[in-house]
């Protein structure tokens, strides 16, 4: 548990021009942002729920005044849960994840690595693991969130699991 932070201004494009309307008129109109806040966190559920991670009763609930989402469910495993707070993290409009979920098998934590411009999962394997060629671990990691080991992008998080 804890806050991850990402870049809010990188990641999937979820919330269309409903949302961002809603949240230019919280800003005017207190009303709405309840109402805001609700259709993103709704938003991301969904994306999360598209990428079949074995999590139970996942919910999230967002801030948009601080960009920060909280994200709540038992998830099967520390993977699943590592995925799902990257998946969260990785939604532009989102700054951080205050992580609330809890695991049924206890395992060792992954690391976390944001890309930088240059980088290949051959280079950050290279660095982790001491051999490019384990470039395959980190794709298999970051799966179903990637979806090609050559499509990573300058910001995005990855999850680096332990050797």
């Amino acid at each position: 548990m804890g806050l991850f932070t990402f870049l809010k201004e990188a990641g999937q494009k979820l919330f269309g021009k409903d949302v961002k309307a809603a949240e230019q008129a919280a800003a005017v109109d207190p009303a709405k942002k309840a109402e805001a806040d609700r259709a993103a966190a709704t938003a991301i559920e969904n994306y999360v729920n598209t990428l079949g991670l074995k999590i139970t009763a996942f919910t999230v609930t967002f801030d948009g005044a601080t960009a920060i989402a909280k994200a709540y469910g038992v998830a099967d495993d520390q993977a699943n849960k590592e995925k799902a707070i990257l998946a969260v993290g990785n939604v532009e409009g989102v700054a951080g994840v205050d992580d609330q979920m809890t695991v049924s098998r206890a395992e060792p934590p992954a690391q976390f690595y944001t890309v930088v411009k240059g980088d290949t999962l051959s280079k950050i394997a290279k660095e982790f693991y001491g051999n490019a060629n384990e470039y395959m671990r980190i794709f298999e990691a970051n799966k179903p969130m990637l979806t090609h080991p050559d499509k990573i992008y300058p910001v995005q998080s990855l999850r680096i699991p332990p050797k």
